[in-house]
């Protein structure tokens, strides 16, 4: 009985490591690059998943006192640290703020809710009116010129204390009408839209003057999914009745969407990289409607060149000579950041590696079986030519 006991516990820890890498997996799936693996990238929306599964097997070990057992998932989710705090922040509440700080708010309004009003005002203006931010962004922003909806008077006359704004038209595509604003306590120097393909969407660069420095902000509303109600309604359905073929059907269309607009939204993260390397100010706001979850391509982009926009600031900050343990710290961390790199560079150079020799090997098999079957026509042609032979020089005889 006891030899059985050890099977079932070797059987479930081979499940146990089987989820662990899928865990891992997906935790450094924002490595894999959307336009060429548009459906892999989009492995991040599963995290959560393996990690509550990764956590019942560590309680489950550690009810039935397999300690030693309890290592794997612990250090699997100790491997995946950084991305759980990426998914559950630990944020404490201070009331103790410095005199220099500043209150930013980045919001998708979509269209203020329809332009509607309510005993004539519009909750989502007068939300961001008693907001006390400093600087307000606001993506899907639109006004309706009409007594009965919000208009754009409303808007100016409701948030007077912001004394500067702009409002951009972004994406290309013809009738749409999509909008970023950005209204502010501070002077807004410069605005402009950034270059990238989307017939929606966009982002947004300001300069904005915050006492003796000049601030880099960039307002961002990337790529959606494109969900519909109609999706919605179909996903609901199958939920409800969850039958093979509507199963099959509905997560079809939804991991065809995920991954279409994953890998539009990829290069729209290069870009904004891009802009916040080449920022000449020390100081860099990226905020606004990103479409994608913590784990995914378009953060992790995004997030890694304020590797050195921050490195610029510390030496800007401290003219040179910064803390020994800041200088530290950050070199760690950036090596961490350039290894982990290379490793998925290095695996992915390895699948493409495998997939090519499988390819030439069937390419190769196929030559093999034309030649074989080449020879075996001339063999057969011949035993036929040789059986003909006889029978003609008797005919001649």
């Amino acid at each position: 009985m006891k030899h059985f006991g050890n099977f079932v516990a070797l059987l479930i820890l081979a499940v146990n490591a089987l989820f662990t890498g899928l865990l891992l997996f997906t935790a450094y799936s924002p490595h894999i690059q959307p336009v060429t693996h548009p459906v892999q990238s989009c492995l991040g929306l599963t995290f959560p998943v393996f990690l509550m599964i990764n956590a019942g097997f560590l309680i489950f070990w550690l009810v039935i006192q397999r300690y030693r057992s309890a290592l794997l998932p612990l250090i699997g989710m100790l491997l995946c640290y950084s991305q759980i705090r990426t998914y559950l922040p630990i944020n404490f509440h201070t009331d103790h703020l410095p005199e220099t700080s500043i209150k930013l708010l980045s919001y998708n309004i979509m269209g203020f809710d329809g332009a509607a009003k309510q005993d004539g005002k519009n909750p989502i203006l007068t939300y961001l009116k008693e907001s006390g931010a400093d600087i307000l962004c606001l993506q899907e922003y639109s006004t309706v010129q009409s007594s009965k909806h919000l208009s754009q008077k409303d808007v100016e006359r409701e948030l007077k204390a912001y004394p500067y704004h702009r409002i951009n038209t972004v994406g290309s595509g013809k009738g749409h009408t999509n909008k970023i604003a950005c209204y502010s306590k501070f002077p807004i120097l410069s605005s402009r839209i950034l270059d990238y393909p989307s017939e929606y969407n966009g982002s947004v660069l300001y300069e904005i003057k915050i006492g003796e420095d000049t601030v880099t902000l960039i307002n961002n509303h990337l790529e959606s999914n494109k969900l519909t109600k109609a999706d919605k309604v179909m996903y609901e359905d199958m939920l409800k009745s969850p039958e093979k073929e509507k199963v099959k059907s509905g997560a079809r269309l939804l991991i065809r969407k995920l991954a279409e607009a994953s890998a539009i939204r990829a290069p729209q993260a290069d870009t904004i990289a891009h802009e916040i390397a080449a920022s000449p100010h020390p100081y860099i706001i990226v905020c606004g409607d990103f479409n994608d979850t913590p784990i995914s391509y378009t953060h992790r982009t995004i997030a890694q060149d304020f590797w050195a926009s921050l490195e610029h600031k510390i030496y800007y900050k401290f003219e040179g000579n910064a803390p020994d343990y800041i200088s530290r710290d950050l070199r760690e961390c950036a090596k961490m950041v350039s290894e982990l790199d290379e490793k998925m560079l290095q695996l992915n150079e390895a699948i493409q590696e495998c997939i090519l020799k499988e390819s030439d090997r069937e390419r190769l098999e196929g030559v093999c079986r034309d030649v074989i079957g080449s020879r075996e026509e001339q063999k057969l042609m011949s035993a036929e030519s040789a059986a003909e032979d006889p029978k003609k020089e008797d005919q001649k005889g």
